[in-house]
């Protein structure tokens, strides 16, 4: 398995640091979720560790040696962005065959394995938000690498599909070594068993998820019925059905069983915010 260790590491832009003295050893196979509100630095964080930035001080190394002194090194990561940078002429199969030529790997191959087939002749500019995510997530692992960093790769698509894009990063992922940009603590959760937690550009926190979790989460569900006779729920003066939980997983069983018992949920989100007991007030 590699390693990636961060050893007091400033970073940022113009001279100006954006990340202060960070540093950090992740050699467990696992996703580590870099958590923190708009801001904190997790960009900064996942362009510096690719190499696009380079460090004001400290070291950037995986399996110890010094990344932004070898080419070959830098070659084994994978960064996504959370920019869709895809070639917007091409169709879907044509970009992946463009990358795969300077890249390597196997276009059919992640196509198959993220369900692209529908799109795989369709333009970029023609394809949906999360159909674009999923080409990127593609193209990421087109070739296998020894690290992955996915810049918040769920932004902007509806939890619906932001669950199935962590499900496919995960049976992707497994038995590596991943990085996984989020501002949602819901969502970290749901996916890493490892935190980085950034705050105004330092490390607040490296830690497993399950010592941070929040105590209970107060979940809003709106139905064609009333849902209080099938789980244990109050409804507020907004119209929401809340249901508090000790954890995100008794939320999904909860669903499963109002469905079951014939009820439409027709909106089902967090009413909270678990980052502000970290944060503060997420600006």
């Amino acid at each position: 398995m590699h390693t990636l260790e961060l050893e007091n590491v400033d970073s940022g832009y113009g001279g100006k640091a954006v990340l202060h003295n960070i540093s950090f050893k992740a050699g467990e196979p696992s996703v580590y979720v870099v958590l923190g509100p708009n801001g904190a630095g997790k960009t900064t964080l996942f362009r510096t560790i690719a190499g696009i930035l380079e460090p004001m001080g400290g070291r950037v190394l995986l399996d110890g040696r010094e990344l932004q002194s070898s080419g070959e090194l830098k070659g084994s990561i994978n960064y996504l962005s959370h920019y869709n940078a895809l070639p917007e002429e091409m169709t879907a199969y044509n970009a992946l065959k463009f990358y795969s030529k300077m890249e390597g790997g196997d276009p059919d191959k992640v196509i198959g394995m993220l369900g692209l087939e529908n799109i795989r002749d369709k333009r970029i500019s023609d394809l949906s938000q999360g159909q674009k995510k999923r080409v990127s997530i593609a193209k990421v692992f087109l070739k296998e690498r020894d690290l992955y960093l996915l810049d918040e790769p769920t932004a902007s698509l509806d939890p619906g599909l932001s669950k199935e894009i962590r499900d496919i990063i995960l049976r992707l992922s497994k038995d590596k070594l991943v990085l996984y940009s989020s501002h949602n603590l819901y969502e970290a959760t749901d996916i890493g068993m490892n935190l980085i937690l950034v705050k105004e550009g330092r490390l607040a926190m490296f830690s497993k998820i399950a010592n941070v979790r929040s105590k209970s989460y107060r979940v809003g569900i709106r139905a064609s019925k009333d849902i209080t006779k099938v789980v244990a729920a109050e409804k507020d003066k907004s119209g929401y059905y809340v249901l508090t939980v000790s954890r995100p997983e008794e939320a999904g069983r909860a669903l499963k069983k109002i469905v079951e018992s014939g009820i439409l949920v027709t909106e089902m989100r967090e009413l909270d915010n678990p980052l502000q007991g970290l944060f503060g007030k997420e600006r």
